[in-house]
């Protein structure tokens, strides 16, 4: 059986047969790709009306690739007071914003109360917005820094008001990789360990991979199946969202950044390779809105939201830092040939945009 028969059967594919994909041309992996997205989501492209937020850039780890940490190239350190960050969340909910997704860098000046205080605030003020806190790398710096564990952790989110996670800080799995990446910031075991940890709590969570750098092929469908073999035990994860790398303003050099052809064939390959993550992401924050368009035709049913303001890819040259307007993020769903669907957190269904 030749390796397009097993896809078009819907078999899972290996290690070694996820490699292969990428030999295919691209205009046949897209196809490929878009059957089963169709096959499970139509014509629909999910959105939702989301507001990011970032209190601290002060960070204890050291990443190469950042361009948003204040103690690399950034000098202007900030730290944002409870007041200040329900300040923001006042003027998104007026905005329509129904999900507040909060991601820091790993700051050792401020403590749990300052991370639990927040989200707590948010929801005594407004429990119907979704609170979507904590990468699995801060959880992992709270108990280095302060000597409590995961469970500890996680348990306090949940009192807290977080009601699902982002999928932040996986970057790319292979430890050799990581080392050279980021060193002493959360393993790939860990996680991944966090996240099943977080799933079998009853809540749900996205998954990265961060992608286009010093990475291969062969890292990128390594990565593709560790994260199947976690939703296979608890099908926890909503969505798989590729981030292309960001080059600018950061110490990540010699890279070969990848071609819109390479970008494609890896969204195109996540929806083959994850057939048990319902979404496929294409956050074009980091794709460009251009591409986040095409990528629709090439497996990808979900384009993340109107974000308002983001600080951390558009510090590493995204044009990401005002986030996009719902109207125009409509009318280019709507004139990709797409039908667009404003959705909660959860992904389910808020109001469907028929075509005019």
């Amino acid at each position: 059986m030749t390796l397009i028969e097993k896809v078009k059967n819907r078999e899972r594919l290996t290690q070694e047969e996820g490699e292969a994909l990428y030999e295919l041309d691209l205009f046949t992996l897209g196809e490929l790709a878009d059957e089963i997205r169709q096959e499970k989501f139509g014509k629909k492209s999910y959105f939702n009306i989301n507001r990011h937020i970032n209190p601290t850039n002060i960070c204890a780890d050291v990443c190469k690739f950042c361009a948003y940490s204040a103690t690399r190239k950034n000098p202007n350190q900030y730290t944002m007071t409870h007041e200040q960050i329900l300040d923001i969340v006042d003027n998104s909910v007026k905005n329509g914003a129904k999900e507040m997704h909060i991601v820091s860098a790993h700051n050792p000046k401020d403590g749990v109360e300052w991370y639990m205080g927040a989200f707590r605030k948010i929801k005594e003020k407004y429990p119907d917005i979704h609170v979507k806190a904590m990468t699995a790398a801060e959880i992992d710096f709270l108990t280095r820094e302060y000597g409590i564990s995961y469970d500890e952790v996680l348990d306090l989110m949940i009192a807290s008001g977080v009601d699902s996670m982002p999928g932040g800080g996986a970057e790319i799995f292979d430890e050799e990789v990581r080392e050279y990446l980021c060193k002493g910031k959360v393993t790939s075991e860990q996680w991944l360990d966090i996240h099943e940890m977080w799933h079998n709590k009853g809540k749900m969570s996205n998954a990265t991979m961060l992608f286009g750098h010093i990475e291969n092929r062969a890292h990128r469908i390594d990565h593709m199946i560790r994260l199947r073999d976690v939703q296979d035990r608890t099908g926890g994860f909503n969505a798989f969202i590729p981030l292309v790398y960001q080059r600018e303003n950061n110490y990540l050099k010699n890279c070969d950044f990848p071609t819109g052809q390479e970008i494609l064939k890896t969204y195109a390959i996540s929806r083959i390779i994850l057939d048990n993550i319902p979404h496929i992401k294409a956050y074009w924050v980091t794709a460009s809105i251009n591409l986040a368009l095409i990528a629709q035709e090439f497996g990808c049913d979900d384009l993340d939201g109107t974000i308002e303001k983001e600080s951390i890819q558009s510090a590493a040259g995204a044009k990401s830092s005002h986030g996009m307007n719902l109207e125009e993020f409509i009318a280019l769903i709507k004139n990709s040939g797409f039908t667009p669907v404003e959705r909660d957190s959860l992904y389910n269904e808020l109001k469907v945009y028929d075509k005019d």
